[in-house]
This record gives C-alpha cells, structure tokens and sequence, in this order.
C-alpha cells in the first residue's frame, strides 16, 4: 500500500492566538511570492481572465459570518496550519497532496491574486459540474478538475505562447489524436464539453502508462517521454518528487501547483477570497442544435442576448459563426431561458437569418479581423507607455490584459497583447483614442515617463523632443502632458 506523507516545514515562531501569521511576515510572503512567480506561466496563466467580461458584479460578493477579517485583507497561516488543512485533503484523495516550500509559494501566488482567484471561483460554478460529470464517467478522480485551473484558469480561449488551446490547453496534434476538430469556423480545443472529454481520456491513458497519477500529470504538462526520461535519469525511481530536478523547469512547478489549487478551492473562504458572480452557471445554460448557418449577431439580435455573453458561451466557433453541416450536428449555448424562444421561432429565425447570410469575402475580412494574443518580452529601460505605443493600444488596455495593479514592469516579464492578424501595432481592440492619438503629432506623457523612453517608442532624438517642447536641461514630466513629435 502506497504510503502519504505530508511534509511540515519551517514552522513560523510569531503567530496570533489564531493561527494567522503577523501582518509583517504576511508582507514578507507576499514578497518572497512575487519574485518567484514574476515570469511563471502558470500565474501567466491566472492573470489572463482579468480581461474576461463575464461576470455580473464585483467580487467578495457574499461574505461568511464564520469569520470577520477586513474587506482588503488576504490572511496569511502558519506552516502547521497549512499542512494539516492539506492532510485533511489527502487523506480523502487518490493523489499525494503533500505540502512544501514549492507548494507554498504556489499557494501564495494564488492568494495574492486575490481577485482572479475570486474569478476563478465564480468560474468554477459554470465548468466544474460539467467536468465532474465527465470524470466520473471515465471513472476518473474528480480532483482532476482542478488540472484545467493550473492549464487555463478556467478561460475557454486561453492560447499560449506554444499555440496550445482551450479549458485543457490543447496543442493542434494531441487534440487530434483526440478527435478534436480544427476547422476555418470551428477549433473544438476551445469547447468545453468536448476538451474535457479529450483530457480524461488523455489522462487516463497516461496513468495507465506510469500507474501512478503525480506522474501523469507531469506527463500531461510535457509530454511521457520526458517523464520517462526523467525517471532513468533519477536512476529508476517512480515518485514525481524524486524525478522533478530532472524534469523540464516549467513542469517542475505544475504538480506543486496542481497541490496548491486543491487548497485554494477548499479553503479560499479562510483567506478571504470569495466567489464573483457569474453570468451564468451550469445550471442556467443548455444546448440545441442548429439546422443552418448563423451568426452570433443574428442569434444576439432575435433572443435579445448580449453578443458579449453568446461569444462567451461558444467559444469553439472562431469566427463568430456557427456553420451548417448535413454530416453533423452543430449546436448552440444559450440561457436556458432562451432555449425555449430559439425552438419555438426556429423557422422564422433561419428564414430572417437567410436575408442576412455573411458572403464569403465577409467572412474572410471577420477571419483576418480577429484579435490574437501576442506575448512581449520586457526589455530594460522599457515602460508600459513604450510598449503600449508600440502595439498601438493604451496603458490602461495593457493593465487590464495582464491583471497589473500598477504600471511597474521589469526586464524579462511577459506582457499579453492583443493585436490584429495583420500583426503588430494594428490591435483590434485598442481603444479609439489610443489608435487617434498614434496618429497625431504629439505623445501624452505616461507615469514613469522619461524624455529616453519617449525617444526609444518614438524614433525622434532627445534633443528634437526638448527643441519642438522647449524643455531645458532634465525636464521633469508631468503624466497627461502633451509632448509634441514634430513641428507644424
């Protein structure tokens, strides 16, 4: 019989009478977190819902009279606490939930991403029962819905830096050994159902290849012939803790993130973090078939939908067009308040929606219309302002892309950045007063602006900048200033 240990490290001396850890050390994890997971694609990962519009109100909406802790707080634990929550999660778990060093600073980077943790709990009420329902029947464990928080944070659309898509980051081949279609309307990566049921067979296959389900995580990160590998390597040892130096860096952190997300989800309530509401559970949505070509637009004008929301809950069709086939059925997410409305008018919709059927040539421009996510290496000297002109979007479009709090940046870190298929510095999605201002003859200073950094995004010389402005010496900058880029 396979044994579990939970591993209790560094016990922390200065607690409160309950067991939180003082505000100072909390500051001190907060920290330590932050320069670990600075540039970690899993926390990549967490910041990418923030642009997510999907939910109905704020967060911390509903608040547990169990405990009394100040609106903004995050409370923080001491070691011990810790690791008996997660003994009491192992004991009832196929998987070895122990808790570590690398675990911890998982767990921390997740509180302290407080809202998009909360995110991710409202999420959790629309995808979850789905993914559990599917688990069971490949008789699977049920903490595997967990893997698609570490995978994509529960975003539909999530797309890598590698082109892996969807709830379970699917790359173009293993979706297609795993009968997920790619089509130029249709990418059922990104369809929830679907995907799901490609991962559980995915992972069943990959525990019955090493039998042991630490390892088949790893497998599933980066692939059984490196976990394989691996295990040669350790010298024939099967236990992922003894094979992770020498596995692949980023899946070093993925099975101790996996560990940490079975924490989070279980005890977010004691850390303050509450669910967001969102627009819709699993409960609130259902499915039907359509029997010819329609378009978001049509199906958002007659059932009085936001298109926002229709986009939201089909995300496999890419263009916003769920095609017509006679070999197969296609369907269509709605409210399932909706549902009834769209069977009972289905003729008079396809036959107002046959007035109004997208040409070839318009579907095309739609296809090479659509926003795609780019990833931007920070360089040294670089500021938001320099980065925001350079893909033609704003600051603020860039702060709400990667959940940035504010615009401090540093060499090295990757920045999401949503731009036309044309490529750069065409973003679909940049607001109109960015792409008007790009245009103009002058630059609104930024904070944090300095008279290099406007010359680098700009191409003009520090000395045309303090000429055309009338600056002397080390100007200082004031942020919403007007610099003028050329002479009239």
């Amino acid at each position: 019989m396979f044994i579990k240990k939970v591993t209790i490290l560094f016990v922390l001396l200065a607690v409160f009478a309950s067991g939180m850890v003082s505000a100072q050390t909390a500051t001190t994890l907060s920290k330590k977190d932050s320069a670990l997971f600075a540039d970690d694609p899993i926390a990549a990962n967490l910041d990418s819902i923030s642009h997510l519009n999907f939910f109905e109100k704020g967060y911390d909406i509903v608040k547990s009279p169990s405990f009394k802790f100040a609106v903004d707080s995050v409370p923080y634990y001491t070691d011990k606490e810790y690791a008996d929550r997660m003994a009491k999660l192992d004991a009832n778990s196929p998987f070895d939930l122990q808790y570590n060093d690398v675990v911890k600073s998982y767990i921390g980077m997740y509180l302290r991403r407080k809202a998009l943790t909360s995110r991710v709990l409202a999420l959790s009420k629309l995808y979850f029962p789905m993914m559990e329902q599917v688990l069971d029947r490949y008789k699977m464990p049920l903490e595997l819905k967990y893997l698609a928080v570490v995978e994509s944070a529960m975003n539909p659309t999530a797309c890598s830096k590698c082109g892996a898509r969807g709830l379970w980051q699917f790359m173009y081949t293993t979706g297609k050994l795993y009968n997920l279609q790619v089509s130029s309307y249709v990418d059922e990566r990104n369809d929830p159902v679907k995907s799901t049921i490609a991962a559980a067979e995915y992972l069943k296959f990959l525990y019955g290849m090493f039998n042991d389900w630490q390892l088949a995580l790893a497998a599933y990160n980066c692939g059984p012939m490196e976990v394989s590998k691996a295990i040669r390597r350790s010298g024939g040892k099967t236990n992922f803790w003894a094979i992770r130096p020498y596995l692949p860096k980023e899946t070093q952190g993925y099975v101790p993130a996996f560990i940490a997300v079975n924490y989070v989800m279980n005890y977010a309530t004691s850390h303050n973090i509450y669910p967001g509401i969102p627009n819709a559970t699993f409960f609130d949505i259902d499915t039907v078939c359509v029997h010819q070509q329609l378009s978001f637009a049509q199906i958002a004008q007659y059932l009085n939908v936001p298109y926002s929301e229709v986009a939201y809950l089909n995300p496999s069709y890419k263009l916003g067009v769920i095609p017509y086939s006679s070999d197969g059925c296609y369907t269509v997410c709605l409210p399932i308040g909706k549902v009834g409305t769209f069977v009972a008018n289905e003729d008079a919709i396809y036959k107002l929606a046959n007035k109004d059927t997208l040409s070839s040539g318009q579907i095309l421009a739609m296809q090479q219309n659509m926003p795609e996510v780019e990833y931007h290496r920070v360089r040294r000297g670089e500021h938001l302002s320099t980065v925001a002109n350079r893909y033609h979007c704003t600051v603020r479009e860039l702060k709400e892309w990667n959940g940035l709090a504010s615009a401090d940046i540093h060499a090295g870190q990757h920045l999401m950045v949503y731009v036309n298929r044309k490529g750069k510095g065409s973003s679909t999605v940049a607001s109109k007063k960015g792409k008007a201002a790009a245009k103009k003859d002058y630059y609104i200073v930024q904070k944090g602006d300095t008279l290099f950094h406007i010359s680098q995004s700009t191409g003009i010389s520090v000395a045309l900048i303090k000429k055309l402005n009338h600056l002397k010496g080390t100007a200082s900058l004031t942020a919403g200033t007007k610099i003028k880029l050329a002479s009239k």
